[in-house]
C-alpha cells in the first residue's frame, strides 16, 4: 500500500486518483505501472494458440457429421 509522507496515511490503490497522486493532498505517491511488453506477448501468443485449437476443434466436427 503507498504511503503519503503528508499526510501520514496509507491508501490503497482504488481509493487514490488515476495518476497515482493523494486524493487528500495530490502528491504523486505511487506512479501508475504499464504492462511489460513480455506479458502482452505472451496474451498474443495464448490468443493465437487457443484460436487455432478452435479452428481444429470446429474442422474436426464438421469432418464427423
Amino acid at each position: 500500500m503507498p504511503w503519503c509522507e503528508s499526510c501520514s496515511k496509507f491508501w490503497s490503490p482504488p481509493a487514490m486518483g488515476k495518476g497515482g497522486e493523494c486524493p487528500t493532498c495530490g502528491q504523486v505517491i505511487a506512479p501508475p505501472r504499464n504492462v511489460p511488453w513480455h506479458f502482452k506477448a505472451l496474451l498474443g501468443g495464448i490468443v493465437v494458440y487457443l484460436g487455432y485449437r478452435a479452428y481444429q476443434g470446429v474442422e474436426w466436427v464438421m469432418h464427423h457429421l
